[in-house]
C-alpha cells in the first residue's frame, strides 16, 4: 500500500515539475502560463482561502486543487509539449531532486511576513 502512495507522490512531483518546465516554454500560450503560475503559487503559498486549521474543510481547497486542478492544467498544455517536459522532469528526478534556493527563500520570507503580521495583530489587541 505504501509503495502505491510513494509512486503516486513521485508522479505528482514529476507532473508538477513538468508543468513548471512548460510554464518556462515559449511555445505555451500566455493564458495557460498565467493559470499554471496561479495554481502552482497557490499550492506553494502558506496562505489558503480556507485556513488549514478548520477541521476537514481546511484541506479541501488544497485537495481539490491537486486532484482536479493539476489534471486540468496537464490537459490545457499541448500534448507534445507536455510529453517533452515530462521526459525532462523524469530525467531530472532520476538524477536527484531539483532544488531552488531562491524559491525556498521566497517561501521563508512569506512565512516570516505572515508571522510578523500575526504578531503585530496580537500585540495590538493585548
Amino acid at each position: 500500500m505504501f509503495k502505491n502512495w510513494k509512486a503516486m507522490a513521485e508522479k505528482f512531483e514529476i507532473e508538477t515539475y513538468a508543468l513548471y518546465l512548460a510554464y518556462k516554454d515559449p511555445r505555451v500560450p500566455l493564458r495557460i502560463k498565467v493559470v499554471i503560475l496561479l495554481v502552482i503559487a497557490y499550492l506553494l503559498s502558506p496562505i489558503d482561502l480556507i485556513p488549514d486549521f478548520i477541521p476537514v474543510i481546511g484541506y479541501l481547497d488544497d485537495f481539490l486543487l491537486i486532484t482536479v486542478g493539476i489534471p486540468i492544467l496537464l490537459k490545457m498544455v499541448p500534448k507534445e509539449i507536455m510529453n517533452e517536459h515530462r521526459e525532462s522532469a523524469k530525467t531530472k528526478f532520476s538524477e536527484g531532486m531539483p532544488k531552488s534556493r531562491f524559491v525556498a527563500l521566497i517561501i521563508v520570507l512569506i512565512w516570516v511576513l505572515a508571522a510578523f503580521i500575526v504578531l503585530n495583530f496580537v500585540v495590538k489587541f493585548i
